[in-house]
Formats: structure tokens, sequence, C-alpha cells
């Protein structure tokens, strides 16, 4: 007998977007809806209020060519020198801001003592890849230097990502390797971690692609605008990098029902195979999206708690004593 989504999840309102005939102008109308939406006091009720054990502050880091928008959450007990973590908010590269992920952010900013600053990246048609990567290096580069006089110990810097946010803290944990801050952990949900011309051929896309979510013409659509003709898509793919070795310790999340589930389930394989430390947790009955929907989905809060977990562990041993 098949999984069912949770009740809460098919309450969801399906997703009737013709995204094979949308064009430009509605995806960018569309995202400015989703922020007016996601600004409701109604909405609370699906995205939960944010912790009251950290605060919110707003900055602005000056670019070259550009402000860049950072909505933080800086503990409220927990004094320097305090660990940060990166968040990425999901949203097809095309959509979705910060906000969405104050639930998650802030509750992960309380539990750990750490300062947790979502990242407002460029998104497509406008900005497409590289530029949210950008965006993302830019941040981790800034922020491990405490521009802001939040104590932060660039020594114990870690990364977090949903959805394609999931595709920008893979690509920043695997370029620590080599270069900038060291990121010590990342946690990737429901990933989208493969964004080349089969990256819509996984089994769990034509299993889980008629569940709330992501479609497969979704995801399409969003890697056409994100990665259009002549960019060089492998470089946007960690799954298909040629080594994932030495990477960062990773904990990925993704839901039973996701169409997703196999970019992730095949990122911890690869992990794995190369010798990196890696697991999997999957919640069976939860689809794309559901850690952003605490107020439906039940799985939301031990998928949080596992997170805060895997982040206590990683973050710790970066500034034990050697």
């Amino acid at each position: 007998m098949s999984e069912k989504p949770h009740l809460g999840v098919r309450l969801l309102v399906k997703d009737k977007t013709d995204w094979n005939a949308i064009d430009t102008a509605e995806i960018i109308a569309m995202r400015a809806k989703a922020e007016k939406l996601l600004a409701s006091p109604l909405l609370r009720f699906v995205t939960k209020r944010p912790d009251p054990g950290a605060r919110i502050e707003e900055r602005f880091l000056d670019l070259p060519g550009r402000w860049l928008r950072l909505r933080a959450f800086v503990p409220e007990r927990a004094a320097g020198p305090r660990p940060l973590v990166l968040s990425f908010h999901g949203g097809g590269f095309v959509g979705g801001s910060p906000e969405q992920n104050d639930w998650v952010n802030s509750g992960l900013s309380a539990a750990l003592g750490a300062v947790v600053v979502g990242v407002d990246y460029r998104l497509s048609p406008e900005h497409p890849l590289p530029a949210p990567v950008e965006d993302g290096v830019d941040a981790l580069e800034a922020l491990a230097q405490d521009p802001f006089d939040w104590g932060i110990d660039p020594e114990s810097i870690a990364v977090f990502g949903e959805s394609a946010g999931g595709t920008i803290a893979a690509l920043l944990a695997l370029r620590s390797r080599e270069e900038g801050p060291r990121v010590r952990a990342q946690v990737l949900v429901y990933p989208g971690t493969d964004w080349t011309g089969s990256a819509t051929e996984y089994p769990s896309m034509e299993r889980n692609g008629g569940n709330p979510g992501l479609s497969v013409a979704r995801y399409r659509k969003c890697a056409e605008l994100a990665v259009p003709a002549g960019t060089d898509a492998l470089a946007y793919s960690p799954v298909r990098f040629a080594s994932l070795a030495d990477a960062p310790p990773a904990l990925v999340v993704v839901g039973g029902l996701d169409a997703a589930l196999d970019h992730g389930r095949r990122y911890v394989e690869r992990l794995v195979e190369d010798g990196s430390e890696a697991r999997i947790t999957v919640y069976p009955r939860a689809t794309h999206g559901f850690m952003s929907t605490p107020g439906l989905v039940p799985a939301a809060r031990p998928a949080r708690d596992a997170v805060i977990a895997f982040f206590a562990a990683r973050l710790s041993a970066a500034t034990a004593p050697r």
C-alpha cells in the first residue's frame, strides 16, 4: 500500500500553473503575489511565528553593483563567539525570500546560540546563474569577517538550504574545500542537486511529480530560466561533480513523496562513495516544501530537531580545544 501525503499536505492548494506556457512576466508577477501572501498574518497559521529566543535584524551588504539584503536571527541568550549558519531559501531560483524560513532559522538560532542569516539572493529570470551563487559566496566571505559585530566565530560556519537554496548551500560547502572560509557542516533540505538536461529523469520525479510542492514541469521551467542556453549546468549540479571527497559533513532531509527525493538521495550516495560523511533522513508522508509549513505538516518539527542536533555536534566540534 503506497503512502499518501499527510492530511495537512493534501490541504495545500494544488499547483494549477501551466509551467509549459508561462512567460517571464507572469513568473515575476507570481513572485510578487507570493511575497505579499507571505507577509499576511493569516499565513502564520501555516508558517508559524519565529522563535522568541532570537531577535530579527535586517542588514545589507554593500557589494559591487548591488546591495544584498540579509535577514538575520541573533540569539538573545548567547554571547560570542557564535557560530554562523548561512541559510538559503527555496523557490527554484525564480521565487522565494528569506522570510519563508523564519520559523526554521529562528529555531536554529535560539537552540544553537548561532547567528543564522537568510540571504536574499538574486533570482531568475532577471538574474540567472551564476548570480545566486555569487551572492552566496560574497555573503559567506563578508560575514566571516563579522562586519555587524555579532561575535561570529569564523572557524564555526555552516550552511543550510532548501530546494534551490540547497543547491547554493552545497556549492558553497564544496567550494570551501579549496577556497574561502571553511564550511564545517551542510544541511540540505529536499535539495536540487542536478540542473542538467537529465534532472527530471530520476525515478522520484516520475513517481512523485503529481504530488503538491514540485512538479516535473515546474522543475524544467525553473531550470530553463536559471540555467539558460550557454550556461554550464554541470558547474551547478553538485551530484555530478567529478569528486565529492573531503566535503563537509552533510545531512540531507527529504520527503518520501517529494519529486526531488532522488536528487537528495543520490547526492548522499555520491558523498559516501567518495569518502565523505553524509546521511539522509526521509519523512515518508512529506512532500516538497514541508519544512516551511510546520502548521500543516507534523514532520517539520522533528526535521528541525534533527537539523539542530546535527549542527550542534559539528559546530561544537569545530571550536573544541585542539
